[in-house]
């Protein structure tokens, strides 16, 4: 018998060919909602790595924050907008903060690891809250950006080359996750939520494959949030390191589902329209459509939207 081949990474390319197409032809109000999307995108991969070993954090806002304010305080104190100094910086801020707060997370598991990064997130939430140089709850706008050292006054659209900068920014992040997931470490991942013992007993230490995933995670959630603060231009506790935050970012994890790296930029795609759609049908109850549809997906969709996608895929491959 033959092997499947893997789709992924022709599909990711078709994927960005496609993408990058279509922003030529969208209105500017789609190109903002694709920009959100993918940006809390990059959070839920992240979100979707720790997943595949079985935890759950209720508290990545806390490093989507860190990489939106690392980027708004670059420019407001030092004059700095260029994405390709921002954005690494803000991954850079979020895996350091990651890599020793790892020290301690790893050691738990379940709710512990849940409740245990919501509250290392409340206590950002708190500090940005109280602090007014950091704009207390209003917050602070973030300078225009510029790539290359080209600036909106250059640009003939800022928002369609933020978009382009955007798409292969996602494509490189899922190419290397995809990548790392291929890898013994991540293939770990599996095998760590069957059977830790196991895994110990093969050599491998789940302390350290546990600590490499939530360094990852936070890279990516800080890589998201660096991406929102320049989507939006704009940084304020609520929107970045809120405990609902951390809540809107499992729910996407959960719709999108753990099958395939493409599958948070698909389902953080859905979760964007139905808010926004929902918001404009029944602006004083959205909320409850948004919860409708959580609980259609964990009935009817255990394994997220990508679920739905692999199946039906299937049926045409069995027709042919």
């Amino acid at each position: 018998m033959t092997a499947s081949r893997d789709w992924t990474i022709p599909g990711l390319t078709i994927g960005l060919v496609v993408m990058l197409v279509a922003g030529v032809v969208l209105p500017d109000w789609l190109l903002n909602i694709l920009n959100i999307s993918f940006s809390r995108a990059l959070a839920v991969l992240g979100l979707m790595v720790l997943w595949r070993t079985g935890l759950i954090s209720f508290g990545h806002a806390f490093y989507y924050g860190l990489g939106a304010y690392t980027v708004a305080i670059l420019g407001k104190e030092l004059g700095v907008s260029e994405i390709l100094v921002t954005v690494p910086a803000a991954m850079l801020v979020a895996s350091t903060v990651g890599f020793f707060l790892g020290f301690i997370i790893r050691r738990y598991r379940d709710i512990f690891f849940a409740m245990l990064s919501l509250a290392f997130s409340m206590v950002l939430y708190g500090i940005l809250v109280k602090t007014e140089a950091l704009g207390s709850t209003d917050g602070f706008s973030v300078p225009t950006p510029s790539f290359l050292g080209f600036g909106a006054e250059e640009a003939a659209d800022n928002k369609i080359v933020l978009y382009f900068v955007l798409c292969g920014i996602g494509y490189g992040a899922a190419l290397l996750v995809h990548r790392y997931l291929q890898s013994t470490l991540g293939n770990l991942s599996t095998a760590i939520r069957d059977n830790e013992i196991r895994v110990e007993y093969l050599g491998y230490s789940v302390a350290h494959a546990i600590h490499v995933k939530y360094v990852m995670s936070a890279a990516l959630a800080g890589l998201g949030g660096a991406i929102l603060a320049i989507s939006l231009s704009q940084v304020d506790p609520d929107s970045m390191v809120n405990w609902t935050i951390s809540g809107e970012l499992v729910f996407v994890t959960i719709l999108s589902g753990p099958g395939s790296v493409a599958a948070p930029f698909i389902g953080s795609v859905v979760f964007e329209l139905i808010r926004t759609y929902a918001f404009e049908w029944l602006p004083h109850a959205w909320q409850l459509i948004v919860g409708a549809t959580l609980l259609a997906i964990i009935f009817f969709l255990p394994g997220g939207v990508w679920s739905l996608l692999a199946r039906i895929f299937g049926r045409k491959e069995g027709e042919r």
